[in-house]
């Protein structure tokens, strides 16, 4: 990236808040543009890039996160800019951004945790799985989260999606599998101690139901340390009842081979095992003598035919109650409102219409206004998702924006937003007033350089900095006086 482009007075200025796939690829698509009359700013609230492919994907599937190759591809545009260590709402304000570019994309995921609403959900070792994933990753946030895998032998994960057999497997791994991931160190040290021995997924639907990618169920066969476990007849009790839209899925269909080839194999008599159940929803989380977790209540379900077609969940009579000193919920993932801008408290996303972010009192367009990715449509998809998912808002801007000489949109709209004082440089001006620490993507290359180097001599990709001081101390070290 060259940070000392001369600016174009002519160019329209888009704001994206939030670095992870969605904000990137925007960003890509704006940059693509044969006219070449954009220029992109982002804003991020840590001093590091990517979202969650940094702090999300798992430490022990390094091939997913080579998709930052082509974000790096991305911030190597002259016409990019990214400010890092800046949040939104604090240091820079809605307002600011709309008197200063032509568009905001907002980007910023859904960084929180669905709760499971039930008594005892606060005990501790009782987790939110997105707070384990930034544990283990190395996010600052989560870096002094305490994790008790020193006293319990089972722990229960709650979810049937890619995010619990994350978690599973995670907590299974030898020693082996982890030591060439950039698994952050404080995690690695307390997952080499472990006394966890038993992981048990549990989901309120069916196997032919569960969210699961077919990789991601397939490779908890290839552990080295550890069985799964699938009970043959507690499957075809689950199976029982066919379900159409399942049947005609090839995920669901490949999903339900993969577990039925567990439940014919007989276990290895490794140390360690995951054993997947269904059809159970959680009631309660029990102390134990200690007042930590000791158990978990849960309800058998039961599949019904909904109301719109499809099967759902219905608890029955009965119920288990399984001994476990560690509970993760992987239930979903949430989006936060963001100061001053729309926000769907049920859906838990930014109120659009293709992309174009609506005032919630008239239902219309806000001019200048658009949102990608979770926090548009909620946490569904994979990281490819969220491509096409950007390319549908970039069409928006790029219909209502003018083509540069303050005519119509390209589809015969009025002109779109137009800021008050779309210099460059005053932003840049206003950000180091107000945050002194800014990092730009030339701290962040130091800071990416300096993990690598540190890894290098174990063969790890990088061991991660966690510390927000240690990552700006390195971002600084080597910029430009």
């Amino acid at each position: 990236m060259t940070e000392s482009t001369d600016p174009d007075p002519t160019a329209l200025r888009i704001a994206v808040v939030g670095s992870g796939p969605a904000g990137f690829y925007a960003a890509g698509h704006l940059l693509a543009d044969s006219s070449e009359r954009f220029d992109v700013d982002m804003f991020e609230r840590l001093p590091t890039p990517w979202g969650l492919v940094r702090s999300g994907v798992a430490p022990d599937h390094p091939k997913i996160k080579s998709v930052t190759r082509i974000y790096e591809r991305t911030a190597a545009h002259p016409r990019f800019r990214f400010f890092g260590n800046v949040t939104f709402g604090v240091h820079v304000s809605r307002a600011d951004l709309l008197a200063h570019y032509h568009a905001i994309v907002y980007a910023t995921g859904s960084p929180s945790d669905r709760p499971l609403g039930i008594p005892g959900e606060h005990l501790p070792g009782s987790h939110a799985a997105t707070e384990f994933v930034g544990w283990y990753n190395g996010h600052p946030d989560h870096t002094d989260l305490e994790v008790d895998l020193l006293s319990a032998e089972r722990a229960l994960v709650i979810g049937n999606g890619n995010v619990a057999l994350d978690v599973a497997r995670m907590l299974v791994l030898a020693p082996s599998e982890l030591a060439p991931t950039d698994t952050a160190d404080h995690a690695l040290d307390v997952l080499a101690r472990s006394r966890v021995r038993e992981v048990v997924v549990a989901g309120r639907r069916g196997p032919a139901q569960a969210a699961f990618t077919n990789p991601e169920l397939r490779e908890l066969g290839e552990l080295a340390d550890a069985d799964v476990i699938v009970d043959p007849d507690e499957l075809d009790s689950a199976l029982a009842i066919s379900d159409p839209d399942a049947a005609e899925d090839a995920t669901s269909r490949r999903n339900v081979e993969i577990l039925r080839s567990y439940a014919s194999r007989p276990p290895a008599g490794r140390a360690k095992r995951i054993v997947l159940r269904f059809l159970l929803s959680p009631t309660s989380l029990l102390p134990g003598d200690d007042g930590r977790l000791g158990a978990v209540e849960l309800v058998r379900n039961r599949l019904v035919p909904a109301p719109g077609g499809g099967l759902r969940a219905e608890p029955t009579s009965e119920s288990e109650t399984i001994p476990a000193g560690l509970v993760f919920r992987a239930i979903g993932y949430r989006g936060i409102p963001l100061p001053d801008v729309p926000f769907d408290e049920r859906a838990g996303t930014i109120p659009h219409e293709g992309g174009r972010v609506l005032d919630q009192a008239s239902g219309s367009p806000l001019p200048g206004e658009y949102v990608v990715g979770w926090i548009k449509r909620g946490p569904s998809g994979v990281i490819g998702t969220n491509k096409k998912d950007a390319q549908e808002t970039v069409d928006a801007i790029f219909a209502d924006l003018p083509a540069g000489d303050g005519a119509s949109g390209s589809d015969g709209t009025p002109p779109g937003h137009i800021p008050d004082s779309p210099d460059p440089a005053a932003v840049e001006a206003l950000l180091r007033d107000r945050r002194p620490d800014l990092v730009t993507y030339a701290g962040w290359e130091s800071i990416d350089r300096h993990e690598r180097a540190l890894g290098e001599p174990a063969g790890r990709p990088r061991v991660k900095l966690t510390r927000l001081d240690d990552l700006l101390r390195v971002a600084a070290s080597e910029r430009p006086s």
